[in-house]
């Protein structure tokens, strides 16, 4: 009896131990070798679609300026860093979805295209130059004044992480 309850305490107390600790992984936001770079410039990116909508590229410019500020050390210059990024928003639209029984659209997507081209100036073999783009769908019993900035936010957000990702983060 006193042999159980003694498995029984050292089971308890492995499984306290156990359950307390804790394992965290943080993974370094970027690869980046700051020994060799030190600074990147981010050129204002203009909006070349042919569907406009005024707030977009000032929305996308802040974004890339603050994901790289948050998430890197690198210093912001108004040109000639070690790392640059240009590029102009190349589309933006929207198409019915999908259609509901009546034969009306029942949802529209929208989607946004960026054409990005960087420069490491420190390593060119990593330059690159390509579109990332990103989708969003709403119903279309609401109006696309309702939900454009939130809906633009969140594929601005989306291309800003691909970009990061292609550009510094190497995943």
């Amino acid at each position: 009896m006193r042999r159980s309850i003694l498995k029984l305490t050292l089971l308890a107390a492995a499984l306290f131990v156990l359950a307390s600790c804790t394992i965290s992984y943080k993974f370094n936001q970027s690869s980046i070798d700051y020994s060799k770079v030190k600074t990147i410039t981010i050129e204002s990116f203009t909006n070349r679609a042919a569907f406009q909508w005024a707030p977009m590229a000032s929305m996308l410019n802040t974004s890339l300026i603050d994901k790289y500020a948050n998430q890197t050390k690198l210093v912001q210059t108004r040109r000639d860093g070690d790392l640059v990024l240009s590029g102009e928003i190349t589309s933006y639209d929207q198409t019915n979805k999908s259609i509901s029984a009546d034969g009306y659209s029942a949802m529209v997507q929208l989607k946004m295209t960026v054409k990005v081209k960087f420069t490491n100036n420190k390593d060119h073999s990593d330059d690159f130059e390509r579109s990332f783009s990103s989708t969003r769908e709403y119903d279309s019993s609401q109006s696309l004044q309702a939900v454009q900035e939130q809906l633009v936010q969140e594929m601005i957000d989306d291309i800003v992480d691909q970009v990061f990702n292609e550009s510094v983060a190497k995943w």
